[in-house]
């Protein structure tokens, strides 16, 4: 089912189907996606092949990831919850297609500094602070924190959470991770950690360097009767440059 944009938010009629994100009219197309930090509670990433500018040559490259039972259990009953009580369609599979696409646009905006253009998408009272964090960025960093759909390389899901407040307001909160490649030229000393790649571009032998980088994205939305279902980020991180 397609997702729909209404007023920059995420919203899903009756259901969390999240498999496509109309943007302004605009589809964007389905792409894989990518995390941060420590490595998630999946047994292992499947094999991605990277295309390059050319086409000349395929670069492959592994997210390998070892499972943490306790994590993966939570996760699971978390699921079985969100249909029980919340809504009875909801596939995380299909979550997390939506979440790339939101991923992509989003960190695209925060790399060309167009902050205006997310309101509706973020929590208002995380928009000033992703403003100040980003001034402080090099350009190079600021290129960094943009993650196109071809360059998105693995995405899986961390910590879902079931919250109510004490007006008896009820959110679902799903921390997304992705993994990204990025041409951005950024100081070793800055990327402590960061998994490095020389990618092909040609037949000729020709390479360029791409690192391997991760963020963290909360989506969260309130399922209390009446209220629209929208989605919102309520979390951004990106390793290493924005923590």
């Amino acid at each position: 089912m397609a997702l729909p944009m209404l007023r920059g938010c995420f919203r899903v009629p009756s259901t969390f189907s999240l498999a496509r994100l109309l943007l302004h009219d605009r589809v964007l197309p389905l792409r894989p996606g990518d995390k941060r930090g420590p490595l998630p509670p999946a047994a292992g990433a499947p094999v991605r092949a990277y295309s390059s500018d050319r086409g000349r040559q395929n670069q492959k490259v592994m997210v390998v990831g070892i499972p943490n039972p306790l994590i993966w259990l939570r996760t699971r009953v978390y699921y079985f919850l969100i249909r029980a009580y919340f809504d009875k369609e909801f596939r995380i599979e299909e979550f997390t297609e939506g979440a790339k696409q939101a991923f992509s646009h989003v960190s695209r905006l925060l790399s060309r500094c167009q902050f205006q253009a997310l309101e509706g998408l973020v929590a208002e009272d995380l928009i000033g602070k992703l403003e100040e964090k980003c001034s402080l960025l090099p350009l190079s960093s600021q290129k960094a924190l943009s993650a196109g759909p071809d360059e998105i390389m693995y995405t899986t899901p961390g910590d879902v959470g079931i919250h109510y407040d004490d007006n008896g307001r009820k959110f679902v909160s799903i921390l997304m991770r992705f993994w990204y490649l990025t041409r951005a030229q950024l100081p070793d000393d800055t990327m402590e950690g960061a998994h490095i790649f020389q990618v092909s571009i040609s037949g000729e032998g020709e390479a360029e360097t791409k690192r391997l980088l991760t963020a963290n994205y909360e989506f969260q939305r309130e399922f209390t009767k009446g209220v629209p279902p929208d989605w919102t980020i309520t979390r951004i991180e990106h390793s290493k440059l924005l923590d």
